[in-house]
């Protein structure tokens, strides 16, 4: 026979399992509206920023700086955005499996290529393969701010410009919705595809358009990479809700499936107790 202890204290576990995700979807909830507001906050900025950089880098095409010209490739970094923990679904081996995948595709030796982490989860997979891992930072924050990675990114983009690689690739989700997000895939440097926004306004450089673009295009990478980094903590606390709404969902079918379960042994225990005590009844008689 089916032990109703058993089953009633696998309910329980469940139940409780259940309270934990219900808080967790609540709370990715919460966070996801904030980080939204972020990303979305941030897009105007990125805007301008290119639109000026653009206008610049095309007044100044004789200008030589090293993060507008193209190289022969030696040596690619992968800068890849991920999470400190677990429990997003896809969220971290989608962007993972993208990014390995490209190494695969591109690279024959582990000397041609180094990584760039951001989130314990990602750093680990790399350090775990024994592959170049030249920097990293953990324990961001849920709303990070700029000095948040300011280290990282200044270095990706002062590697660059040093020679230590000759293009630097960026890995991160996509926010699209509460309930979708996509791995994306974009050059950071070189700056060979910055073009002027159409009906872009008329500037006026001082001192000169090469001293502004010295400063300016530095800032303009790092705030590319900080923008990633916004829109995938936004797919973070999103891929998170949508994990633990499953995860409730999946507890509530358990336990409706369970309670059944324990229902029915229950019922046939007591027709037992029943049949039992008719039949020493009719013995008696």
């Amino acid at each position: 026979m089916v032990n109703l202890r058993e089953i009633k204290g696998r309910i329980n576990s469940t139940k409780s399992t259940k309270q934990i995700t219900k808080a967790m979807q609540m709370v990715s909830s919460s966070k996801l509206r904030r980080a939204e507001q972020n990303a979305k906050s941030y897009v105007p900025y990125m805007e301008k920023i290119q639109e000026v950089v653009g206008a610049i880098a095309s007044g100044t095409k004789d200008s030589g700086h090293p993060m507008l010209t193209s190289r022969p490739v030696k040596k690619t970094a992968y800068l890849v955005i991920g999470s400190d923990r677990g429990l997003a679904g896809a969220y971290n081996s989608s962007i993972l499996r993208e990014v390995q995948s490209t190494i695969n595709q591109r690279h024959k030796s582990k000397d041609e290529y180094v990584i760039l982490a951001v989130g314990r989860v990602v750093r680990d997979y790399f350090v775990k393969r024994d592959h170049n891992v030249i920097a990293d930072v953990v324990a961001l924050p849920d709303q990070p701010t700029f000095a948040d990675i300011k280290e990282i990114a200044r270095n990706a983009v002062g590697m660059f410009i040093d020679g230590t690689y000759d293009e630097l690739h960026m890995y991160y989700n996509h926010f699209v919705s509460a309930i979708a997000n996509e791995v994306t895939a974009k050059k950071v440097l070189p700056l060979t595809d910055i073009a002027p926004a159409a009906g872009t306004a008329s500037y006026e450089f001082e001192p000169s358009g090469e001293a502004i673009l010295e400063v300016l295009l530095p800032q303009y990478a790092e705030s590319l990479i900080y923008g990633a980094l916004l829109d995938g903590k936004a797919s973070e606390h999103s891929a998170r809700m949508t994990a633990m709404k499953n995860a409730t969902d999946n507890a509530n079918d358990r336990i409706s499936e369970l309670s059944l379960q324990y229902n029915r042994a229950r019922q046939a225990a007591i027709t037992q107790e029943i049949t039992e005590i008719v039949g020493g009844a009719a013995a008696l008689e």
